[in-house]
């Protein structure tokens, strides 16, 4: 995997370069074994901005938010050079576009929409049906999505420091949190934001554990997670346990 064209600028005038739009449009590159150079035969063809927004994520994984430019995006993705800077013009609208694509990654692995009471309404769910949900797929995470953690944590954090990525982070992952307090209600909760926020709050440091953290060697089993997350629905339901 060649990186020599595709490494970081330290002082940040390859970025102004990318910004300013004076790549060359020589032709494109190809990359070996990323995730956004190639589609398997079997997987419908993705856009264009996919195909940036995935390229973006495998760089944040890979070398960090300082490895991420217009110019490596294009040789990862196998684009053109200047194809990046011309979706996304500036560092902030690259940011987004990974941002974007990031969400919709996610929402692949637990479709919010398949969410136990997510279509609203009256109808109770069985707290077992959420514990074996919510235990897929963290173990989805865990075991096949993990450079989609890595990544998730790259661009939180990038967002502590630019204010205006605050406001476009915080909004694209609000399609995550309206379902989770409607599954909460359904199960039971009388307090379903609450206790969304709680279930949010130990998944997320479990993974983060799990991923990168000090448990990073050590991945639960799924029948560990339906345990762990029964246990916290107990507590916060206050009625029969649900199956551990």
């Amino acid at each position: 995997m060649s990186t020599s064209a595709a490494s970081p600028a330290s002082d940040g005038t390859e970025e102004a370069r990318t910004e300013a739009g004076t790549h060359t449009t020589s032709g494109a590159g190809t990359e070996a074994g990323g995730r956004a150079a190639t589609a398997a035969p079997d997987t419908p063809a993705v856009s264009r901005a996919e195909r940036i927004g995935d390229a973006a994520l495998d760089l944040l994984v890979e070398r960090g938010m300082r490895g991420l430019t217009h110019r490596a995006v294009d040789e990862r993705a196998g684009l053109p050079q200047g194809s990046t800077s011309n979706h996304a013009r500036t560092r902030q609208a690259l940011l987004e576009t990974a941002v974007r694509r990031q969400v919709q990654l996610e929402a692949r692995v637990l479709t919010p929409d398949e969410l136990p009471g997510a279509g609203g309404g009256d109808a109770r769910v069985d707290p077992d049906v959420l514990v074996d949900v919510l235990s897929l797929a963290l173990h989805r995470y865990l075991t096949d999505h993990r450079a989609l953690l890595v990544s998730r944590y790259e661009l939180a954090l990038e967002a502590t420091r630019r204010p205006e990525l605050r406001v476009f982070f915080d909004a694209a992952g609000s399609v995550f949190r309206g379902p989770l307090v409607a599954m909460a209600a359904a199960v039971g909760s009388t307090e379903p934001e609450r206790h969304a926020l709680s279930l949010i709050a130990w998944a997320e440091g479990l993974m983060f554990s799990c991923a990168v953290g000090s448990f990073h060697s050590t991945v639960p089993g799924r029948a560990e997670l339906r345990t762990g997350i029964a246990e916290l629905l107990r507590g916060m339901l206050g009625d029969r346990p649900a199956r551990g």
